[in-house]
């Protein structure tokens, strides 16, 4: 299941990081927002590179944060849907597992300040794109590992629906031998 989650996680990330690319384009356009540098400063700052003065980064270094942590971040949203956490419910969960990570980076190297302290336009806007990420790689990781059948929480909770203290654990699969 593990090496499946990864390359079904790794696909469903890029495109969820694909799609709220395209959100932000389209309301970078209606807004006039200019674009974020703050990915391409915390990977100089994560690496150890140099940043460039002002505002304005690298682009390559900018998508390479962006896309690759919308990656990577993915590989997580596919072992939820692998292990049965699936739905709007799981990809909302995911949404702030997103945002979370955002705000460690980003704080963590001095990029970026707490959400608290942010304009509330900003806010919002932040939120809604990482709402759009979280809901595009639900649905590609969900619809990639249903292919497998339910998963081992849906099958647990299909032996009687609900949560019920009355109801054990699934047995264990043995363990396979080389």
């Amino acid at each position: 299941m593990m090496k499946r989650a990864l390359w079904e996680g790794l696909v469903a990330g890029t495109a969820g990081v694909l799609v709220m690319t395209l959100g932000e384009k389209v309301e970078q356009r209606l807004t006039g927002r200019p674009d974020s540098h703050v990915p391409a400063r915390v990977l100089q700052r994560l690496t150890g590179a140099r940043e460039r003065p002002g505002g304005r980064q690298p682009v390559p270094v900018n998508l390479a944060m962006h896309i690759g942590q919308g990656a990577l971040l993915g590989v997580l949203r596919s072992v939820m849907a692998h292990a049965g956490l699936r739905g709007p419910w799981s990809s909302a969960k995911f949404a702030v597992v997103r945002l979370t990570n955002d705000q460690v980076l980003e704080n963590a190297t001095g990029v970026g300040a707490p959400p608290p302290t942010w304009p509330r336009g900003e806010l919002v806007v932040d939120l809604l794109h990482k709402s759009v990420y979280a809901f595009a790689t639900g649905v590609v990781a969900d619809a990639l590992a249903a292919r497998s059948g339910p998963g081992p929480g849906q099958r647990h909770a299909a032996l009687r629906p609900g949560r019920h203290s009355g109801v054990g654990p699934l047995p264990r699969k043995h363990a396979r031998t080389r």
